[in-house]
């Protein structure tokens, strides 16, 4: 029987391999090795039907030797300890790589919200933040949204926040609505960051993106800007996969002339489910979902969960694939990586790649404290330039030393908080 995949050995795999190549002290690796503390609490609801039902949480801030803790709140079925120690961790690594200064940290609920009412979701929002009041704020940790929270729960969170701290403080929590402290550009951030980067990678690689054709994993947030960025460019994208919550099952949705990212953002419901039957009467094919791997692109772009491309799946992407683009967080497994330096195959690196999010997240921030907020134009032109310059300090990085694409961007970022725990005493 193979041992059951788990997210934050994976990340510890990767951090001790770059760990080595970088000849890190030891007290130095043991301490970035770990999260900085943990906070493992539950939540009582009570629900619409009268009864009462106990949901566990978690808040785990990896390290904030370069500011703050920043990362989302998960809401899923799935949610383990682990899978939040590993995207916390994750979280460290993608603000240090795009050079800005915060720190890692993640949150999450074992919860299905497609399932729970919206005033038993409230509820389970303003029990996370009575839990972890204490412990979080603009100068400690700030949360943010992720897989399946969004504004609206944010919004709760922060007047929980707020009515507990007696005060206004939006620097508490990023990804709220426009109007109420959140920033123009912030729901396209992380997907449009995912295509800066494919872009700029292109250019590496002597291609041009508008002749490019792609292939995407999942159909949230990130994958719907993505989707539609790429297709701005000039670029095909020839489907795009989602899980329909209606029959637990996933679909690959492929059109022969393209996918419109426009049409199916148009019946998508919040979670960023297809409507399947106003996809097939618009021409759509309904494919299984793990489909979306064998298609005959150019570009793989996974926008889900972890451990979607590792030893088995990666035998099946097709010779044309020249490039990979992580937009979900820890979608590859360290021995899907063998497989991809093997094949040649260009990585862009989770937490560099879908670091448009969070830098956003921070633009949101500057907002918030300043009281004075940017056009979208210039959000997404900040963020171009961070994204730009992140990227190519890892390409240039990788053609100096010859070294693993996602390597060297752990290199850069590792050595950044490696030096803040050294200047600190820390270490």
């Amino acid at each position: 029987m193979s041992k059951a995949f788990n997210p934050f050995e994976m990340a510890q795999t990767q951090f001790d391999r770059v760990a080595d190549m970088l000849g890190l002290e030891p007290g130095v690796r043991e301490l970035l090795r770990w999260p900085l503390r943990e906070y493992h609490f539950t939540i009582p609801v009570r629900m619409d039907d009268g009864s009462v039902r106990v949901f566990r949480g978690f808040r785990v801030q990896h390290n904030d030797f370069r500011g703050p803790a920043k990362g989302g709140i998960r809401f899923h079925p799935q949610e383990t300890a682990d899978t939040v120690r590993a995207l916390a961790t994750w979280m460290t690594w993608k603000c240090a790589v795009v050079d800005i200064p915060l720190g890692g940290g993640k949150g999450g609920v074992i919860c299905d919200p497609r399932k729970l009412s919206p005033r038993e979701q409230e509820q389970i929002c303003r029990g996370w933040v009575r839990q972890v009041f204490k412990n979080v704020g603009p100068v400690q940790d700030v949360p943010a949204p992720d897989v399946m929270t969004n504004g609206q729960h944010m919004l709760w969170m922060l007047d929980e926040y707020e009515t507990l701290a007696g005060g206004h403080f939006p620097g508490f929590i990023t990804g709220k609505p426009i109007g109420l402290g959140g920033s123009l550009g912030r729901t396209e951030a992380t997907g449009f960051g995912v295509i800066y980067a494919v872009r700029e990678a292109a250019k590496r690689l002597g291609l041009d993106i508008g002749k490019m054709s792609a292939a995407f994993q999942g159909f949230g947030n990130v994958s719907q800007y993505a989707a539609k960025l790429f297709r701005d460019y000039g670029g095909k994208v020839v489907c795009v996969s989602c899980w329909d919550g209606r029959d637990n099952a996933s679909y690959t949705y492929r059109k022969k002339d393209g996918v419109d990212p426009d049409f199916l953002m148009s019946i998508v419901d919040s979670y960023g489910a297809i409507d399947r039957e106003k996809a097939l009467a618009a021409g759509y094919e309904a494919l299984p979902g793990s489909e979306w791997i064998k298609q005959d692109v150019d570009i793989l772009v996974p926008c889900a969960l972890e451990n979607q491309i590792n030893a088995e799946t990666a035998q099946l992407i097709p010779k044309r694939v020249k490039l990979l683009a992580e937009g979900a967080n820890g979608p590859t497994t360290p021995e899907a990586d063998a497989v991809l330096r093997e094949r040649k195959i260009y990585v862009i690196p989770d937490f560099l790649c879908n670091a448009g999010g969070v830098t956003c997240s921070y633009f949101e921030q500057v907002q918030d404290n300043m009281n004075f907020f940017w056009e979208k134009d210039e959000v997404l032109k900040k963020l171009d330039t961070k994204l730009t310059n992140a990227f190519n300090a890892m390409a240039d990085l990788v053609e100096k030393r010859g070294v693993y694409m996602r390597d060297a961007a752990y290199m850069i970022a590792i050595e950044r908080v490696a030096q803040a725990a050294r200047l600190r005493g820390r270490a």
